[in-house]
Parts: C-alpha cells; sequence; structure tokens
C-alpha cells in the first residue's frame, strides 16, 4: 500500500505570488492614491486578506514539510490554514479601527480559529480511507 505524498512547493509558488503581489501591491496603490472612504476601506481589508494568504501560504507549506502527518495534507488544506491567517489578521486590524481591540480578544480569536482547524482536520482524517 503506498501512502500519497504530500504536494510539492512549486504548485503553490504561483498561487503564492500572484496573491502577494496583488494583495501588497494593491495595499501600496491603495494607501497612496485613495482617501479612507467607506469602498477602499473595505478594499483593504480584502487586499490586507490577499497579501497575508500570500506571504504566509510558504510558511505553512514548511511548516506541514516540517512535522508531517499521516495522512499527508492536501493542498487545500495548505491554503486554507495559510487563509486563515489573512482572515485572523484582517479582523484584528477591524476591531482595532474601531478601537474595540483588546490582547485578550486577539487570542480568544486565534484560540477559536485554531479550535476551529483542529476539528476540521479531525474530521477530514476521520472520512481518509488509504486507497487498494
Amino acid at each position: 500500500m503506498k501512502t500519497p505524498k504530500p504536494p510539492s512547493f512549486l504548485s503553490f509558488l504561483p498561487t503564492t505570488v500572484i496573491l502577494m503581489l496583488l494583495g501588497w501591491g494593491g495595499l501600496v496603490v491603495l494607501i497612496i492614491n485613495l482617501p479612507p472612504n467607506l469602498g477602499p476601506r473595505w478594499l483593504f481589508f480584502f487586499l490586507l486578506t490577499l497579501a497575508l494568504c500570500g506571504t504566509f501560504l510558504p510558511v505553512v507549506y514548511f511548516f506541514h514539510r516540517r512535522f508531517p502527518s499521516r495522512p499527508p495534507v492536501e493542498g487545500s488544506v495548505i491554503l486554507r490554514e495559510a487563509l486563515w491567517f489573512g482572515i485572523y489578521a484582517s479582523a484584528i486590524a477591524w476591531l482595532q479601527l474601531g478601537k474595540m481591540l483588546s490582547p485578550v480578544l486577539a487570542l480568544f480569536m486565534a484560540i477559536i480559529f485554531i479550535l476551529i482547524e483542529v476539528l476540521l482536520r479531525l474530521w477530514e482524517r476521520s472520512r481518509w480511507k488509504p486507497g487498494p
């Protein structure tokens, strides 16, 4: 019985580059050229999510290569975990904008996101069946 191989980093490289260029480049253009009205403010959160998702994609991939699991993770799991970082940072920025962020709330949100991911991974692992 062969175990599936983890995905290579070359499969994530185009996604990483596109997300980082769109996110960080869009943030630079947005901050320099547009006033902080309602539309550009929501665009800021979207671009921040893209930028940090692209930035953390190689980090998440490295951690899954360094600490492999059984069965190996799929590419969608790595992308989803990188997206959690972007969503978390955007939520933190949104709360900070309204002056509602506290260290306890930031920690509580991080624990909630980690718990959601752990439960998703447990659910995926329970549905995994080895090949013939």
